[in-house]
């Protein structure tokens, strides 16, 4: 215990005689007392608390006074507890450092700065501050430093200049703009990577320098009252810094990863086996089915909070469930948290307490699109324990997912009372608790099950709940697609990794099949795969023209063949944090790219240049320095560091791959239930500036929870050397799980390699280049090269033993 300026007596006099919501303009120091690895600094106006987490993250939190209740963290894993951290208090100063993040306390005139191996990254201004209406937090802005973050917007990817409203809301039919949407966070990404977080869920604002340019301002009608720092070396490192401290995504189940067919919405039992049907008949690979409003009821409105099969149109349901199944294709049910005053559970929640309340503790009831309504309470264990009860029911009869919609929730009056407090204090938590109960649920009933939960709203730290975020009622028109790219990477850096668009477009009735075929190809490369709209246009491909229909049938299927690839992005995202869709920066650390929108990294080695203008026949794109690239569907090679002009015929989008990458992929198939690695197709880029590289692949069963920690699992590493010759190798390392192939065909593709080889040995033993790709399919072993493409194909059996490959 440190405890060096005993002013116990003017703390008290001072902090008696302040109101509990008067700013401090003059705070005073009063003392400092750090234990349990936790600093506690009295001041004149109350407590604040610092607590270091990690080695690169720390929390701040301010109190009134010590006997003050803070409300619980939400943003923070409750996995987390404080670490140990060097302490150092001297007449003027005191200053708690991980090794890495420091704080420094300036005693009089009081103040906090944050440094990052000794660099000054941010700094207080007034720090705490209240008034009669709000309460926040004050921080000087550098002169060039850009801000990202704020959650889910349509603005541009730097945020400085903009006051942000924090409060989730539905934004029906945006395109290029939109300033306030579904899924808003009070967290900041600085472009000197540090992330900036305000745990607290009450409606407030994110003032970026918009007031005074260089003041950074977070004010929250309520809540609690602190903020965390997280501090890196790199762009990927933030990120794993970031879901350590908030929670890492747990893996999906790796039907999620497959084509998802959605609309608003299928009517009836028969109109889904009908659409199922097609998809096989026009061998389209399907995964998913999802049944929007009317799986209970026959209509949009009036029926919400049923919850239980519209027997009517869906006679059979079990059955349904059943044979769905049977052909590979999981469904998911769409829920909300409102229950109608005529729905048949309304009665039942009324009498069990379990929505939301007035004043007086009734429910309460206000009209809205859906009709005459009250709210779940879901912030009451009650309710959580009722509502998961519906989810467990359901799963059991054979859903396979959920999607909660309208989680905002969409109308959420401030006078409406929840357990917690009035609506606008804990409104941008409500997802995040509704998330967090199925996945609680799924934990206690189905542990071994991995939960696909689709919801639009949730808070700082849902990744951790399985929480799968879509970008709402985006316009179906050129517009809407050309925001999606922000969105989605913005929201990935944020920890929401599998953030998505209904692709095709939902809101309206333009139906244009080159926006159609732009918008699915765009969706190989976005973490879900799904399309969605209302009836007005159809968003599956099985009811579009024939040629529309082939077009994006190749894509699909190309999405299939890369699903070794997409797993593993899955896999990283769960232990390290890193975003499917990543920016340009992340491989360029260049301040010109930090606007960047258009172009965008799939994993390490993708990059990715979706075409989103009308009637465009050939599109710029820059291509990061440090790096060769290859055109992903010509094996066309460029240098990096320049920008190139692609030709974009309706077959084909700019795509490229990082020389030196390994693409791991496998045949076309139908749906996951017959995906197997056992014949892999391994693309090496080889490029002879590239000495040494190396990639990964992870494979498990795909439904498994925590296959990685409970060792059943297998990585297969690959490795490149080219001192003179080529060398390249397969290092399988990893355990047994269901579904592990005994042994595998591998056919390795080597692009941009110049000339026929004059000896190819595999594991020591030479194999025969042979003069025709007919008489290689045939053969166990053995190699072709194509002098044309300067493609050289080898194939060769692999048991569990390494697989070396030489070539001379």
């Amino acid at each position: 215990m440190h405890n060096k300026t005993p002013l116990i007596g003017l703390f008290l006099f001072l902090a008696s005689s302040i109101s509990l919501l008067a700013q401090s303009n003059e705070r005073v120091f009063v003392s400092a007392n750090y234990e349990n690895n936790v600093l506690c600094i009295n001041v004149s106006d109350g407590l604040i608390a610092l607590t270091p987490f990690t080695q690169y993250s720390m929390e701040v939190t301010f109190r009134a006074n010590a006997d003050e209740q803070l409300f619980p963290s939400h943003a923070i894993a409750p996995k987390n507890l404080p670490v140990e951290a060097t302490y150092t208090e001297t007449e003027q100063t005191i200053k708690l450092s991980t090794g890495k993040l420091s704080a420094l306390i300036n005693k009089a005139p009081f103040s906090i700065s944050y440094y990052y191996i000794e660099k000054r990254i941010l700094d207080e201004e007034a720090g705490y501050f209240a008034d009669s209406v709000k309460q926040g937090f004050r921080f000087k802005l550098m002169p060039d430093e850009l801000m990202m973050g704020g959650g889910e917007r349509a603005l541009g990817m730097n945020r400085r200049g903009n006051k942000l409203q924090l409060y989730n809301r539905a934004s029906y039919g945006y395109q290029t703009h939109a300033e306030l949407m579904y899924y808003s966070m009070p967290l900041l990404i600085s472009s000197n990577k540090y992330m900036l977080g305000f745990d607290n869920g009450a409606s407030g604002w994110l003032d970026i320098g918009k007031t005074e340019s260089d003041v950074l301002q977070f004010d929250a009608v309520g809540g609690r009252m602190s903020y965390f720092i997280v501090a890196a070396d790199s762009w990927p490192d933030l990120n794993y810094n970031f879901t350590q401290l908030t929670g890492h995504q747990p893996m999906l189940p790796r039907w999620a990863l497959g084509n998802i067919s959605s609309r608003m919405g299928y009517h009836s039992q028969q109109e889904v086996e009908t659409v199922i049907d097609l998809y096989q008949k026009d061998d389209i690979p399907l995964d998913g089915i999802v049944l929007d409003l009317y799986w209970f009821g026959p209509d949009v409105t009036g029926h919400m909070g049923n919850l239980e099969w519209h027997r009517d149109s869906f006679p059979e349901p079990e059955k349904m469930l059943e044979n769905n199944k049977s052909k590979g294709i999981n469904t998911v049910l769409i829920t909300e948290p409102f229950i109608l005053k005529n729905s048949g559970k309304y009665k039942e929640c009324a009498e069990q307490q379990l929505l939301g309340t007035d004043s007086l503790g009734n429910p309460y009831i206000f009209d809205f699109f859906f009709g005459t309504t009250a709210l779940l309470d879901i912030f009451k264990p009650e309710t959580q324990h009722w509502f998961w009860g519906i989810y467990k029911k359901h799963t059991l009869s054979g859903v396979d997912g959920w999607w909660g919609d309208l989680g905002e929730p969409e109308v959420h009056p401030d006078d409406l009372m929840h357990v917690n407090g009035r609506a606008d204090e804990v409104h941008n938590l409500y997802g995040h608790e509704w998330a967090k109960t199925i996945y609680k649920g799924y934990q206690q009933d189905f542990p071994d099950n991995r939960p696909v939960i689709l919801m639009r709203a949730g808070f700082i730290g849902s990744q951790r709940y399985g929480l799968v975020p879509w970008s709402g009622d985006v316009s179906r028109s050129w517009g809407g697609l050309q925001s999606q790219v922000e969105i989605a990477l913005q929201m990935g850096m944020q920890g929401l990794a599998y953030m998505h668009s209904d692709l095709g477009g939902f809101a309206g009735d333009y139906k244009d099949s080159e926006l159609y075929t732009r918008w699915l190809q765009y969706g190989v490369f976005q973490p879900i795969y799904r399309t969605h709209a209302q009836e007005d246009v159809p968003p599956e491909p099985v009811f579009w023209d024939d040629t529309t229909k082939a077009g994006v049938r190749d894509f699909i299927r190309l999405r299939y063949q890369l699903t070794p690839y997409l797993y593993t992005l899955m896999y990283e995202n769960t232990v390290k944090g890193w975003p499917l869709m990543r920016p340009l920066f992340y491989i360029e650390d260049n301040p010109e790219l930090y606007n960047e929108t258009k172009t965008y990294l799939w994993g390490d080695n993708f990059l990715v240049s979706p075409v989103v203008e009308k009637g465009l026949k050939s599109q710029s794109v820059y291509l990061p320095k440090g790096h060769n690239w290859f055109n992903f569907f010509t094996d066309e090679k460029f240098e990096g560091g320049q920008t190139v002009n692609v030709a974009t015929d309706i077959s084909t989008l700019p795509v490229f791959i990082k020389a030196g990458s390994f693409i791991p992929m496998v045949p076309v198939y139908n749906n996951m239930t017959e995906y197997t690695s056992e014949h892999l197709i391994l693309h090496y880029y080889h490029d002879p500036s590239i000495k040494t590289s190396t990639g990964q692949m992870y494979e498990d069963d795909g439904k498994t929870k925590d296959s990685y920690a409970l060792n059943k699992y297998e990585v297969l590493n690959f490795e490149a050397s080219h001192q003179g010759s080529l060398q390249l190798t397969i290092k399988p390392e990893g355990y047994y799980y269901e579904g592990k192939p005994d042994g595998r065909h591998i056919e390795l593709i080597i692009h941009n390699y110049s000339h026929k080889p004059r000896n190819i040995t595999v594991n020591g033993n030479k194999i025969k280049i042979t003069k025709s790709s007919n008489k290689l399919s045939t053969r166990k072993g053995g190699a072709y090269y194509n002098l044309q493409t300067k493609q050289l194909h080898i194939n060769s059996e692999m048991s569990k033993e390494v697989l070396k490959v030489l070539i001379d």
